[in-house]
């Protein structure tokens, strides 16, 4: 089965079919009735769902804890207190969403939340809690308290831990670590399986019968991010090859406070340290957030992120400060204990200093055009997590709500992908290639990585404009024709060109839609333009080049 999916797909980058000349019936083969390409929440959800039902491969990137899941930190919105409810939750959810949000998935995936917490319990799950009551926290664009979250700040590996643990009690369900997916397999316009790649085995196929992407974002793109280092938009790139629509690539979110210090490695500080008192100053010690929006620090993050922007212009400084000093230094250590030790690194104490924050890239809102069930346009081909797009997050993501989707959605994902999966078919549409094989004298692949992320910041970032983006749209497209007439060897190359290729599709959705809505703002279209742009956008692949 296939996604019905309505907007209209304009034509996007010219690319070639696969990075790699290679014929995949030539190949040493696996086989398996469900692939799932990705190991955090949506990938083990979506592994587990399928894996419950029938035969099932998990390739992971990394290994099982590389993931962004497993960093994250703030924790999954629910909407359990008393006080509280699922309409409340999906109102909130789709108001952040900024007219691009869809109402009725909103209102399943937050209705399935109460159960789906339930068996996670079931499962071992341990989250925070006091008097046998989940301690819920407050975050931006929410009503009410409705975080749960563990470990104080480490909600992420917590879930990360149960559904490991969960996965590896499945028979049907195998896990291959440290494994590189290049490309899907197409036949008849159906996708058979996956090229990949590994250290220990080389070049080999997989043949599926249907197939689930949870390969994560694309935070790497950009030069400031809090995402890990393999979060290179690999599953985007591969959808868009095989003739995927890809959706609402203009809208990428932005956090508002990652640890800002000069020279050293960014790390998140979460939503959570505003949601429970802290407070961002210039460095003046100046409040500014209620110059900008009436919930001051507990606006949605795309408000938050350009009003630090914006506060920094003024001020001509590179960074502004995080307050946290009139809150008990032992609640401190004791709620954010990962944020502690790791500003304790850099010579801050939380108690007692001001920390450097700087807003970074943090979530892909758009991505692979999926229905509620993960199905995409292409036949055997689903998504779910961040690589997907699924009209839950519009045009701008809430805080707490990506691991809910990647958990309700990716399992869905996969119990569909177990239902309707077809019988294993070893066949594939494969032509020969008229590119090069790479010279590695041609091209110095750290630095047009390094200029990629810094192109990609300074006009496809928070703050955008025309002029800005037709001279990203230009380089980027010039760079993306560069690459495709070349074959890389080697990892670093095949990422380079998925980075690439996504990043000509941001920034074609971001110059083409023309007003600023959610985390898209845009100096010459400051204002939302319903009339024209109430719609998502999406782009397909035209005629591969070869």
């Amino acid at each position: 089965m296939v996604a019905e999916l309505p907007q209209e797909a304009r034509e996007g980058v010219p690319c070639p079919r696969f990075l790699m000349p290679l014929n995949p019936l030539r190949l040493p083969r696996r086989q398996v009735d469900v692939l799932v390409v990705g190991g955090g929440v949506a990938g083990l959800s979506a592994a587990i769902g399928a894996g419950e039902r029938v035969t099932t491969l998990a390739l992971l990137k990394g290994s099982r804890r590389d993931t962004a899941t497993n960093w994250a930190q703030g924790g999954m919105a629910v909407a359990v207190h008393d006080e509280d409810t699922t309409e409340a939750h999906v109102r909130d959810t789709v108001q952040v969403a900024a007219g691009l949000g869809h109402p009725g998935l909103t209102s399943e995936v937050v209705g399935a939340a109460p159960t789906l917490l339930e068996r996670w319990l079931s499962w071992g799950a341990r989250f925070d809690s006091q008097d046998d009551e989940l301690l819920l926290a407050m975050e931006g664009g929410h009503s009410a308290p409705r975080v749960i979250h563990a470990n104080g700040d480490q909600t992420g590996a917590e879930i990360q831990r149960f559904l490991i643990a969960r996965a590896a009690s499945l028979e049907k369900l195998s896990v291959l670590e440290n494994t590189f997916v290049l490309d899907l397999i197409t036949d008849e316009q159906a996708v058979r399986g996956v090229i990949a790649w590994s250290p220990q085995q080389g070049f080999f196929c997989v043949w599926a019968g249907a197939t689930i992407l949870c390969t994560g974002g694309v935070g790497q793109l950009y030069r400031e991010t809090s995402n890990p280092p393999d979060a290179t938009a690999d599953g985007v790139a591969m959808a868009y090859r095989a003739g995927a629509q890809i959706r609402g690539m203009e809208f990428v979110q932005f956090h508002p406070t990652v640890l800002y210090v000069a020279g050293m490695a960014r790390f998140l500080v979460s939503e959570t340290a505003r949601g429970e008192g802290g407070q961002l100053v210039d460095r003046s010690g100046y409040r500014f957030m209620p110059d900008y929006h009436p919930d001051a620090e507990l606006a949605p993050r795309d408000v938050v992120s350009r009003a630090i922007v914006q506060q920094m212009g003024k001020t001509r400084d590179t960074n502004v400060y995080l307050d946290m000093r009139h809150i008990d230094a032992e609640r401190i250590r004791k709620r954010w204990p990962v944020i502690n030790r790791s500003c304790a690194e850099f010579g801050i104490d939380m108690a007692h200093d001001l920390i450097p924050v700087h807003p970074a890239v943090h979530y892909m809102v758009g991505g692979v055009a999926t229905d509620s069930a993960g199905r995409t346009g292409v036949e055997g081909l689903y998504a779910a997590g961040e690589t997907a797009s699924t009209g839950f997050h519009g045009a701008n993501r809430i805080a707490s709500n990506s691991l809910l989707e990647g958990a309700v959605l990716g399992e869905r994902a996969g119990v569909a992908a177990a239902v309707e999966a077809r019988p294993v078919s070893m066949s594939a549409a494969f032509g020969p290639s008229a590119k090069r094989p790479y010279d590695a004298s041609f091209l110095d692949v750290a630095d047009m990585d390094n200029a990629l992320r810094s192109i990609m910041w300074r006009r496809v970032g928070i703050e955008r404009d025309g002029v800005g983006l037709e001279r990203a749209v230009h380089r980027l497209e010039q760079w993306n024709g560069l690459l495709s007439r070349r074959v890389f060897g080697d990892v670093r190359g095949w990422v380079l060109a998925n980075k690439v290729l996504v990043g000509s599709l941001i920034a074609r959705g971001a110059q083409a839609r023309e007003e600023s809505r959610g985390t898209h703002y845009r100096h010459d279209f400051p204002e939302i333009d319903d009339q024209n742009w109430k719609k998502d956008m999406a782009f397909v692949r035209p005629e591969p080049v070869t």
